[in-house]
């Protein structure tokens, strides 16, 4: 298998922290659509990564599909619970956690732009989905020590992967100091060797 994905994406570092919390070795290819003469859309027509190709050249994208099958590939370490109430939780946690790092990586893109033609509406408008939804999850997580309660599971590599993400492109968000046991939970996660080795970098 071959992942396709940056260094920098929340998205691509939740499906490599997968990938290594369920030992599953593939080769993995950087690249990115910003950058001239990508070839991501050759695998995924969307233009987006993370992208996933299969042994028999099928090719998977959108980060929720890419994990989800990661993970009944083998039954070591599984990260989502059976169908039930508890998965639909686990999968919850994974949409707000990926709604917030789409809000970032939105407003990260509109300030590449010239000055004069940024919408400084539109990037509020994207921090404030950013706030509400860090407030959620700070509001979810309580006291407790995982997302889902007791055990570690996909909902805290999502979370984890979107903190990340923030932390390394808006240190100016502020979120250890608002939100402590979100800061307590992302501290606890870069314990884990699936999180030091995907820390994002340029």
């Amino acid at each position: 298998m071959k992942l396709i994905g940056s260094l920098t994406s929340p998205f691509a570092r939740k499906v490599r922290v997968v990938l290594a919390e369920k030992k599953i070795e593939v080769e993995f290819a950087i690249e990115s659509p910003w950058v001239p003469g990508n070839h991501v859309a050759d695998a995924n027509p969307l233009g987006k990564i993370p992208a996933l190709v299969l042994d028999d050249e099928t090719v998977l994208f959108d980060s929720r599909v890419i994990v989800e099958y990661l993970d009944n590939v083998t039954p070591n370490n599984k990260l989502m619970p059976a169908p039930n109430r508890e998965r639909t939780e686990v999968k919850r946690w994974e949409a707000l956690a990926d709604g917030v790092a789409d809000a970032a990586a939105l407003i990260f893109l509109e300030r590449k732009r010239p000055e004069a033609h940024r919408d400084a509406a539109w990037i509020a408008r994207q921090k404030e989905k950013i706030d509400r939804g860090l407030a959620f999850m700070a509001e979810q997580l309580g006291e407790d020590a995982w997302c889902m309660g007791t055990h570690f599971s996909l909902a805290d590599i999502a979370t984890g992967a979107t903190l990340g993400y923030l932390a390394f492109r808006f240190p100016e968000i502020e979120w250890r100091e608002t939100h402590a046991n979100l800061g307590r939970l992302y501290d606890k996660l870069m314990q884990r060797q699936s999180f030091i080795d995907t820390v994002p970098s340029e």
